[in-house]
């Protein structure tokens, strides 16, 4: 069976992007999942990136016509400008994580609650009201919030260890057991066509 480590930041677009593709694609090879949030803004100086803010304006302006067109194509709600972002995303990466190990629940699900609480509904993600509402309706207790904060703090700094030695430096990144590595929502089909083994 196949198996994926998924890195990504609960303050990226290009994940909330991604949508339930990537499980969609999991579930069709039988392939495992491991949701692995990570620390991107730390990441980026060990990595050659750079936050949003400090990127050239050529590089910011291209994000600026790229992002909601792909939305558009996609037919999902975007805002390019969200009311809350970026925020503190270790409460949200703590919440996975703690989902992910308690089990019970959607874990795909509540990822994608949490990156479109920011990217179409103006939620705060580091809001534990709204972190706790994500958790509800992907199946899981909203206690989590609470109960796995020290499992969560020390996951969520690994993962970010294991990101940077994996080769990750971008958001979403999937990671296959076989080696190979996809970066970003526009590689989903790669993904598909490594995974049906035709790449």
């Amino acid at each position: 069976m196949p198996h994926i480590d998924y890195y990504f930041s609960t303050l990226s677009p290009y994940s909330y992007l991604a949508g339930s593709r990537m499980e969609q694609i999991a579930n069709k090879h039988g392939a495992s999942v491991t949701y692995r949030p990570f620390d991107i803004i730390a990441a980026f100086p060990r990595t050659g990136g750079l936050p949003q803010g400090q990127r050239h304006s050529s590089r910011n302006d291209y994000r600026a016509q790229v992002l909601p067109r792909t939305a558009k194509r996609l037919g999902m709600a975007f805002n390019l400008q969200p009311a809350h972002w970026p925020v503190n995303a270790a409460p949200s990466s703590y919440a996975i994580i703690a989902a992910q190990a308690s089990g019970g629940g959607d874990v795909g699900a509540l990822v994608q609650a949490i990156l479109r609480a920011t990217w179409a509904e103006e939620k705060d993600i580091s809001d534990d009201a709204v972190i706790k509402a994500c958790l509800e309706s992907a199946g899981f207790d909203p206690g989590l919030t609470d109960s796995g904060l020290l499992m969560g703090a020390e996951t969520y700094a690994r993962n970010l260890e294991d990101a940077v030695s994996a080769g990750v430096f971008g958001s979403p990144f999937y990671v296959v057991d076989t080696g190979q590595k996809f970066w970003g929502q526009d590689s989903i089909d790669d993904l598909d066509l490594h995974l049906a083994g035709k790449l």
